[in-house]
């Protein structure tokens, strides 16, 4: 289950930024984008791949579990704001398109980046980083997975390519976790005599 778990944690995050369109994100050309049925299903992506990771996560520790702790905060914090990037923006952009209104779209600054909801993003972000780098530090396998989310605040300040290749690094980072976690489950679940070669 949990190698499963972290197979889609990579997909999701390896999809997110590779369906997302790119653009100005004002005007018309904002409007296309947010309108775009590839901007709902992106941001789709990246909420699931959340979720899943919080699970993934769940099932390497106790619920007590700093790392647990942590990783679910920062899900919480970080999922209202995926909420509105995902819904809201779109219903702004099929309105400004369909009624040829682009300065609809000047609406997408206040529902992004008023005090609360970037204050809640940015704590969620580095609360789940918190909580992978504490997970990775007891799971060798999960350093890469790690890094990808020590890095996931910062590339939302990159260029498409520099963003499709953090998603790509979270799907590495994931496929090696799940590799790992698959592994010792096939070693646990072979028999005593087989292990010790007796």
């Amino acid at each position: 289950m949990r190698a499963a778990l972290y197979l889609f944690v990579g997909i999701m995050f390896a999809a997110y930024p590779a369906l997302r369109p790119y653009s100005s994100e004002v005007g018309s050309a904002g409007a296309d984008a947010f309108a775009s049925s590839n901007w709902v299903l992106a941001h789709t992506f990246a909420m699931f791949g959340f979720v899943a990771l919080g699970l993934a996560v769940v099932y390497g520790g106790r619920r007590s579990d700093p790392a647990v702790v942590a990783t679910w905060i920062g899900v919480g914090l970080v999922l209202p704001y995926y909420g509105a990037e995902t819904f809201a923006l779109h219903a702004l952009g099929v309105d400004a398109a369909a009624n040829s209104n682009p300065g609809l779209i000047d609406l997408a600054d206040p529902i992004r980046y008023s005090t609360v909801q970037m204050v809640m993003f940015g704590v969620g972000l580095v609360s789940i980083a918190a909580g992978l780098v504490i997970f990775a530090l007891r799971n060798r396998y999960a350093m890469v997975l790690a890094a990808g989310f020590v890095l996931f605040l910062p590339q939302f300040y990159t260029p498409p390519a520099v963003r499709i290749a953090h998603g790509l690094l979270i799907a590495v980072g994931a496929i090696i976790a799940a590799r790992a976690v698959a592994g010792s489950s096939d070693r646990a679940a072979q028999p005593i005599s087989t292990i010790t070669g007796a």
